[in-house]
């Protein structure tokens, strides 16, 4: 169809981001440095980003181009808020019905990383929670078995990720009823970091919740 829709002139854009934090609908991005139209369907073609740009990147054209979607809009938004794509949206998993060889998942919750997880969820009411280093499921055979079983997954590894846990969880542990938290940790000095963290958000949370530590050493012994 043909439709009035934004353009975005990359030579003129100098990558404020003033655009992408005025567009409601999460259609514009910075890709490498320069704002970006993601997808047709994502514009309503109401022009919120134009008035904002300072260098007067962005003018309206009329072109054939998808007609705005309302509802993948709001997928879209949904998604971001959570931290990532579209299957980052919490959800449960029946336990025991995804086979791995023969032994069957146990995991209940979706996502796992802890950058990804929502802050609420139903799931997260009366639940043993599990934060779990990254390599500890890889170190220890019966991880499913003895450590996710019955709990809901929180998965991290601050080295990597580069990032302080503390205020996530902290949020997580206030806005939820969790009754117990454990943390599974590998006997090398960057999983104290998540220990750090997971302690400190306990702190901070305003609740008392019991907690418990479990380390395993790198050939998978639980120390």
């Amino acid at each position: 169809m043909i439709r009035r829709i934004i353009e975005i002139d990359e030579e003129k854009c100098n990558g404020c981001a003033a655009c992408v934090k005025a567009c409601h609908e999460g259609a514009i991005e910075l890709v490498n440095g320069k704002a970006k139209l993601m997808r047709d369907d994502y514009c309503d073609g109401l022009g919120d980003c134009l008035p904002n740009c300072p260098m007067k990147a962005i003018k309206f054209v009329e072109r054939e181009a998808a007609a705005y979607d309302e509802a993948a809009v709001k997928a879209n938004m949904a998604a971001k808020k959570t931290g990532g794509c579209p299957g980052s949206a919490p959800s449960s998993v029946p336990v025991k019905n995804a086979p791995m060889g023969d032994s069957p998942s146990q995991l209940s919750n979706w996502p796992v990383q802890i950058k990804l997880a929502p802050i609420k969820a139903e799931y997260y009411d009366d639940a043993e929670l599990l934060v779990a280093a990254d390599c500890t499921a890889y170190a220890y055979g019966n991880f499913h078995r003895d450590f996710i079983a019955g709990r809901i997954v929180l998965v991290g590894c601050p080295k990597l990720d580069s990032v302080d846990y503390a205020e996530k969880l902290a949020e997580i542990l206030h806005a939820n009823d969790i009754k117990k938290v454990t943390l599974t940790r590998m006997q090398v000095p960057c999983c104290g970091g998540l220990e750090n963290a997971l302690k400190r958000a306990l702190a901070a949370c305003g609740k008392h919740i019991q907690f418990k530590v479990v380390t395993f050493s790198n050939d998978g012994r639980i120390l």
